[in-house]
């Protein structure tokens, strides 16, 4: 029997209390979700830039609209029976009442867990502290609104924005965010295993480490000794296949050949594997 949403949020819920590390691999797509579903992980995400991409879009939230993102979600969601947290970048909306409906309109598309970012799409500059709190408790009674126990993650853009001193401000702000209802922490930019080391100890939280990215060159065995509960990889995935795209068109247009073939999985196994469910 396909698990209720209840049932995944609740599981997705568990798995941020458990003491241990759990991989978390973003999709952007209902092909791409189905596969790795299908690889036995226990949990998926959503890749704002891997969906964006997919529409032939720039990774911004003016450029993927919300319209767009709920549609995503939900045909995702609807495709596998796994828990599913969707990136829903800074909170699709200017005010914390646009932010609270937002997030209970990706619940009702099927996500178990959100996600919320203190700074605006393409923007260099952080949100103010107060106000970057305010919107992630907004964005928590909008996850509540439901009666589900929605995983909220909350993040600190002080690296990608260039805060002179992106560690401690992104310590200060996930120890606010998690006062302010957020269940999981999220500092994307930090790489070294001394930082990541600090951040899980100075933060009150599961602590969640994207990898996958350059210069991010640690193991799962790593980031669990390291104390680390949640690893994502943003839209790393996504970007490697379409680095094999265009690898695959300089081969053919260069040398005339398609190697690139070699690697592909057989029309027959994936009929099968898309037809389970359908």
């Amino acid at each position: 029997m396909e698990p209720s949403q209840h049932q995944r949020a609740l599981a997705f819920r568990q798995l941020h209390q458990a003491d241990d590390l759990f991989l978390m691999p973003n999709v952007w797509s209902p092909g791409s979700a189905r596969l790795l579903a299908d690889c036995g992980f226990a949990a998926l995400g959503t890749t704002s830039a891997g969906l964006a991409f997919h529409h032939g879009l720039p990774d911004y939230a003016d450029s993927y609209p919300r319209d767009l993102a709920l549609r995503d979600t939900r045909a995702i969601a609807q495709a596998i029976d796994l828990p599913l947290s969707a990136d829903t970048e800074s909170g699709y909306g200017d005010t914390p009442e646009a932010v609270a409906d937002a997030m209970r309109l990706f619940v009702e598309a099927g996500a178990v867990g959100l996600s919320i970012e203190d700074h605006f799409g393409a923007s260099d500059k952080l949100i103010g502290r107060g106000r970057a709190v305010e919107r992630v408790a907004a964005a928590r009674a909008g996850c509540d609104a439901g009666g589900l126990p929605i995983v909220l993650t909350a993040r600190a853009e002080c690296f990608l924005t260039g805060h002179p001193d992106p560690l401690s401000e992104g310590i200060e702000r996930l120890n606010l965010y998690r006062e302010a209802g957020a269940d999981c922490l999220y500092l994307p930019g930090v790489t070294s295993a001394a930082d990541i080391a600090t951040l899980v100890r100075e933060v009150d939280g599961p602590i969640n480490a994207v990898m996958g990215l350059a210069g991010a060159p640690l193991c799962v065995m790593q980031l669990r000794d390291l104390g680390v509960r949640r690893v994502s990889i943003g839209g790393s995935l996504a970007r490697a296949s379409y680095g094999l795209l265009r690898r695959a068109a300089q081969e053919m247009l260069g040398e005339g050949t398609f190697s690139f073939s070699d690697g592909q999985i057989a029309d027959t196994e994936l009929c099968e594997l898309f037809a389970r469910g359908s």
